[in-house]
């Protein structure tokens, strides 16, 4: 993924991933140098959301922003629900999937110029995607520049207690792989103690289902910039915080790309 290394993102981009998404199931991993395979659930992402989801999707707040969306359950049950809600991934064929289950989408990197910047009130790092770009601080530092202050970051860890950088190949486990890129995984406290380094705060920690979750919020310190982003006009095609407009339209979300 790009910034601060672009390689993960023609990795994602290629077979056998995209052609695990189109059939809507796997065998698929993350392949570690060493031959060590982490299984992806894929069948689990291309279904819609289960009870686990509904939950983290409870607690979201205002606009959410799905970093990572892959095919897009999480984003079109928000859609469903007439919640704003924005994906952005690297993966070609994950984004067209989120449009066609109906939710709104970008191919980009997060590290990428996105919409709204500053002002989302829900981030979302799910189904691994701490891991992105392998620098899990460097991550977490650029979703709180994302969030509004006090916004809400709420991220799933390895539900081992486990703090690695690694190079992964994505693998269908047959033969088929795609390029190397770096990756990490976070256990939970690894993932509160690199949190808290990039200005947020503890707010909640639970398990269901086998996953294991956080809720972290931006701490106000962080903003540093403009205080005066409450007085963005009402016709701004920018994201609207939700505290300050009911219902957005959700091609608004978009509208400044």
């Amino acid at each position: 993924m790009s910034a601060p290394t672009e390689s993960a993102a023609p990795a994602w981009c290629a077979d056998p991933y995209a052609d695990a998404l189109r059939a809507g199931r796997g065998p698929l991993y993350l392949r570690r140098n060493d031959g060590w395979l982490l299984p992806l659930e894929v069948e689990r992402w291309c279904a819609d959301a289960d009870v686990v989801d509904l939950e983290v999707l409870r607690r979201c707040e205002g606009a959410v922003l799905d970093v990572g969306c892959g095919p897009g359950r999480l984003v079109a049950a928000l859609a469903s629900r007439g919640r704003p809600a924005l994906g952005v991934d690297v993966s070609e064929a994950a984004v067209a999937h989120t449009l066609r289950l109906g939710g709104q989408a970008l191919l980009r990197s997060v590290f990428d110029p996105l919409p709204g910047e500053g002002r989302w009130d829900t981030a979302l790092l799910i189904d691994g995607n701490v891991g992105i770009g392998g620098e899990p601080r460097t991550l977490l530092r650029r979703i709180a520049r994302l969030l509004a202050p006090g916004g809400l970051l709420i991220a799933e860890s390895a539900p081992v207690d486990v703090d690695e950088r690694v190079h992964v190949r994505v693998s269908d486990g047959r033969g088929a792989a795609g390029t190397p890129f770096p990756w990490a995984r976070l256990g939970a406290p690894a993932l509160l103690r690199h949190a808290r380094r990039a200005g947020f705060r503890a707010e909640a920690q639970w398990a269901a289902g086998g996953r294991s979750f956080v809720a972290l919020r931006r701490r106000d310190a962080l903003d540093t910039r403009r205080a005066s982003s409450a007085a963005e006009p009402a016709n701004s095609t920018a994201v609207i915080n939700s505290h300050r407009a009911r219902n957005p339209s959700p091609d608004r979300l978009v509208a400044d790309v």
